[in-house]
């Protein structure tokens, strides 16, 4: 694999400093390394295969002679930046929502649709966190058997909604043990008037209220596995939910399929497909969850059954670390598919 000149604009986040850690974990073929971030985060150092990098502010200049850049820095830097980097003649890898639903530019799972970033035009989009760990563990499924309809319920991690909010659980829950009166300043959404605890509680918001009822978090895992599985004729719904859990996401999935599958046969596929963990022994109290799959690459799945209201139906339970599996760590194998694909 050829070693390419990378850049990381958002370097100092959850994200960014999870890009960094999984692209030396993984021995990602850097030549060099630009680590980018806001004028207010430059100056700031980060360690990459045992040197320190300074943060250098993002300007039009920093991505020229850039072959690879992983954007991680939200969906307005990203509109700003990426147009820029394309220009440059970088490719851009992009954790934001910002370009997910161009139909210009592809939404990639690698274990689902690498071959959909093959026509990209210098950008290609991350799906979303729930999204990624949904779709990896419906693909064996879909490819054996179709899929008609999938109902899901997210159980999703302070994590996703960053440091400030990861910080104020842990304060809730030293302050609830103490009996002390609980402070709310960031859930469900920071930018919204109200505030929830998070500790002793579950929230059924994740994201900003969207159209028909639905959360944009909700509408984003509609869509975009949609656009995933290039399959509009999938009929999706979807609730999210933030739990007090600091890390990995859990998602409860109802499919049901084209071709019956029995509860073996969903075994079967799924031990042996990319990207997934079988973890399914309900007798041995053996099953998917967060304490187990937090700094994991694989999706985790178990509790594997027939749905028995229907004739074609099943269920499943799917875990996975949504700041590797569901961000850091696809964008990054996004990027080993593309090296690899180079000539």
């Amino acid at each position: 694999m050829r070693a390419v000149n990378v850049a990381v604009l958002g370097a100092t986040g959850a994200v960014g400093r999870e890009l960094l850690q999984n692209m030396e974990e993984r021995q990602f073929p850097v030549k060099s390394l630009k680590v980018l971030a806001s004028p207010r985060s430059a100056g700031k150092r980060v360690v990459f295969n045992n040197r320190e990098h300074t943060v250098e502010a993002v300007g039009a200049d920093q991505f020229e002679g850039v072959d690879l850049a992983f954007f991680a820095a939200g969906g307005e830097v990203s509109r700003q930046w990426a147009p820029t980097a394309v220009a440059a003649g970088c490719t851009v890898i992009d954790n934001s929502s910002a370009f997910r639903m161009d139909p210009h530019v592809p939404l990639v799972v690698p274990e689902v649709n690498m071959a959909a970033a093959q026509g990209h035009q210098g950008i290609i989009a991350n799906p979303n966190c729930s999204t990624i760990i949904l779709c990896v563990a419906l693909k064996p499924i879909y490819d054996y058997a179709g899929i008609e309809r999938v109902v899901v319920s997210t159980y999703q991690a302070v994590s996703g909604a960053g440091y400030a909010a990861m910080e104020e659980l842990e304060a809730q829950t030293k302050a609830y043990a103490r009996g002390e009166a609980i402070e709310a300043q960031v859930l469900p959404v920071k930018g919204l008037p109200k505030h929830y605890p998070i500790a002793g509680n579950i929230i059924p918001q994740v994201d900003v209220p969207g159209e028909q009822g639905y959360t944009r978090e909700e509408w984003k895992m509609i869509l975009e596995t949609q656009k995933i599985f290039a399959d509009s004729t999938m009929r999706i719904t979807a609730t999210t939910v933030r739990v007090p859990v600091m890390r990995s996401h859990c998602v409860s999935i109802n499919v049901e399929t084209k071709v019956k599958l029995t509860a073996e046969d969903c075994r079967r596929l799924i031990s042996s497909a990319p990207g997934l963990k079988l973890v399914d022994d309900l007798e041995a109290q053996s099953y998917p969850m967060p304490l187990d799959t937090s700094g994991k690459d694989l999706v985790w799945v178990g509790r594997i059954r027939e749905d028995t209201s229907l004739e074609s139906g099943l269920n499943l339970w799917a875990v996975g670390d949504q700041i590797r599996k569901g961000a850091a760590l696809n964008a990054v194998q996004i990027g080993e598919n593309l090296i690899a694909g180079m000539r």
